[in-house]
């Protein structure tokens, strides 16, 4: 684009020149030379003015996008139609969210389809723990084999062995055998940031997709084709990848343009994660048509989840979600440390007082000072619920400026102006998924060769089958898992899944051995005496949800649902206890004020339901979140005591809270 600019304005003051030294030669009147540099000048000016305002449009596109909805996916490709909208596909496509499938013949790839990406094959790679170089990454760690699985002569005994340890992990039991050292949570997430690269660059690796043209120029002219004409490429090796003016250069008038790209990669944590804590999503524009309950789609495909560790509902800021983002660092890699500040003003840690580490994953932070509205603590994105930003020292990454102007507030050069320009990258993400690894990654109780190199282990036609067995494995051939650890067979039913049952591959001693397929599913086939073990815990956010009708709905589901649950099903009804009779359905409560650290008070809601059943059984408690005052709220645990009616017994965990509120609740009735 930048060459384009730098043509037309050749082409445009071509013209000028060539008219000047015509009329010289023919001896007539001609434009001064000042004349003519006005005139170029105001060339200019018309070329700053056009790439202003084509970046203006550009950020009111953006903005109206950013309004209507979360960071997430959009859509998954179609491929189902019915009678009502709700067949179609939205961000689950057939069976499955975000197109997720199985490829566990390779050692190191997940499968995972389209959605207005190239298809999205990934494979199980970090970022640097020591490099800072752009793209620098690693081997995601596979867990060791436990001890007391090797520790086994006979292969038998070893397959009967790890079955426990699944058992373990299938039912979250870490007493007998502690599970948590040999299944590893990792979590894969999606990282965009707008480049300066001139020449196309493949996302990210995969040992079966990559961008099918030689310039981001035929990349967009391949993905504008698809779009008007509704076609595809059959490979699905096409993104959307746009590119946008970052800014506009004053002194030439000429803008800088960036290249949108993306990549997929894993993080391993340092934290177990129950897989309780995984709660699932309810789609029932999935379940409504197929006459699913969520009980059905927990073992399927569809199911998507969310990462929130709490047992009961409650409004929450900083979470297990925030603290693992925190560990996955942005273009620096891992040794990344990068102060940021906002219009001069110091940014700090959400949880604690220690400056910012911008460098790192993070969708909050607090300032120093409170704001206009008294508070300290800032969302990214404005209402962007999944807007994770790291900052970057790489010049690869096109920067954002920014001028700051300071007056002067006192001494000798008191009302002086001063400036500062910011010039700062970043980049933005999301996280895709929860993945266990397993001891079946390493596991290979028959010894048998594993090459480094893909495709060793089929050479010379060895297909696997009996007839033909393996010499060994290979990357793309994983297949070390005896047949016999599962008792059902593979689930082949996507057609985009590309593992097979069972192979036939020569040990060193070139015994055919009977093996299946070791690499990451997203539901394991059955085992014995422990169930089908689901390994991939999709929790992608959905683009809608961010929308305002998306989360009226979602409350008016709950509603409905929770009427359904209580037996109410609309036309009168309520609770039978006269003396209750005027109650509202939701009571409001009050906090006594406090002073401490300035006068505030928090108000919360509880329903006539909860009310009355505390009241009725005086050791129930219940739990809830106040609202905010003072830049802080409160997690209370409520009882009902008979003489002092509703107070709390628990404030953030302790007895009292800690700026000194009362224990017992003032209700706020309605006066009218």
């Amino acid at each position: 684009m930048v060459e384009i600019f730098n043509v037309c304005k050749m082409i445009l003051f071509l013209p000028l020149t060539i008219g000047l030294i015509t009329c010289l030669l023919s001896g007539g009147q001609c434009e001064t030379v000042e004349e003519l540099r006005e005139e170029l000048n105001l060339i200019k000016q018309t070329i700053k003015s056009l790439a202003r305002q084509t970046m203006m449009q550009q950020f009111s596109a953006e903005e109206k996008t950013r309004g209507d909805g979360d960071s997430g996916v959009k859509m998954t490709r179609a491929v189902n139609r019915g009678p009502e909208n709700y067949y179609a596909s939205t961000h689950v496509q057939g069976h499955s969210f975000i197109a997720v499938h199985d490829h566990s013949n390779y050692a190191r790839t997940l499968g995972m389809g389209e959605f207005r990406t190239r298809h999205n094959d990934y494979k199980l790679l970090m970022p640097s723990t020591t490099s800072t170089e752009y793209h620098a990454k690693e081997n995601v760690p596979f867990p060791p084999v436990p001890k007391a699985v090797t520790d086994l002569p006979d292969v038998g005994d070893q397959i009967a062995e790890m079955r426990e340890w699944f058992r373990a992990f299938q039912f979250q039991n870490h007493t007998e055998r502690d599970y948590r050292d040999y299944f590893k949570p990792i979590l894969c997430y999606l990282e965009g940031t707008w480049t300066l690269d001139k020449e196309i660059d493949e996302p990210f690796e995969s040992d079966r997709h990559h961008l099918e043209a030689s310039s981001w120029f035929e990349l967009m002219e391949n993905i504008r084709y698809t779009a008007y004409t509704g076609t595809k490429n059959r490979l699905e090796n096409f993104a959307y990848l746009p590119t946008a003016i970052m800014s506009v250069n004053d002194t030439t008038g000429l803008p800088q343009l960036a290249q949108w790209n993306y990549r997929i990669m894993c993080k391993p944590l340092q934290e177990d994660i129950p897989t309780k804590y995984l709660r699932q999503e309810d789609d029932l524009s999935y379940r409504v048509p197929r006459f699913k309950d969520p009980s059905d789609v927990l073992q399927m495909r569809a199911a998507r989840f969310k990462l929130y560790e709490f047992e009961s509902n409650k409004f929450t800021k900083y979470t297990m979600i925030d603290r693992i983002m925190a560990t996955i660092p942005g273009k620096d890699n891992l040794p990344g440390n990068l102060t940021e500040n906002s219009f001069g003003e110091s940014m700090f840690e959400y949880d604690k007082d220690e400056p910012l580490n911008a460098g790192y994953y993070h969708r909050s932070f607090k300032f120093s000072k409170p704001g206009a509205m008294g508070l300290t603590t800032v969302s990214r994105g404005f209402n962007d619920d999944n807007c994770w930003v790291a900052m970057t020292t790489q010049k690869r990454v096109a920067p954002m400026s920014l001028n700051v102007c300071k007056k002067v507030k006192w001494g000798k050069k008191k009302g002086e102006e001063t400036c500062e320009t910011f010039d700062n990258r970043f980049s933005f993400a999301i996280p895709l998924e929860i993945v266990y690894l397993t001891p079946l990654l390493s596991w290979n109780p028959w010894n048998l060769t594993m090459h480094q190199t893909g495709g060793i282990a089929t050479k010379d036609g060895r297909n696997g089958d009996e007839k033909k067995p393996m010499n060994g494995t290979d990357p793309s051939h994983h297949y070390i898992t005896p047949i016999q650890f599962f008792k059902g067979s593979t689930d082949m039913s996507d057609p985009a899944d590309t593992v097979k049952n069972a192979n036939y591959v020569l040990d060193q001693d070139e015994v055919p051995r009977v093996t299946t397929a070791a690499g990451t599913r997203i539901i394991l086939q059955d085992i014995e005496g422990v169930g089908k073990v689901r390994l991939r815990y999709p929790i992608a956010p959905v683009y809608g949800e961010g929308n305002s009708a998306w989360k009226e709905l979602n409350a008016l589901r709950e509603y409905v649902f929770r009427l359904e649950k209580e037996g109410i099903t609309g036309g009168g009804g309520g609770d039978s206890d006269e003396e209750d009779d005027d109650l509202p359905k939701i009571l409001e409560f009050e906090l006594p004020a406090t002073n401490k650290p300035v006068d505030h008070f928090h108000s919360f809601s509880l329903s006539r339901k909860d009310y009355l059943a505390m009241k009725q059984k005086q050791s129930l408690e219940i739990k809830v979140t106040t609202s905010e005052a003072a830049g802080h709220t409160h997690d209370l645990s409520l009882r009902y005591h008979g003489k002092r009616g509703l107070e709390y017994v628990r404030c953030d965990g302790e007895r009292v809270c800690w700026d000194k509120h009362k224990r017992i609740l003032i209700e706020v009735r309605d006066s009218s």
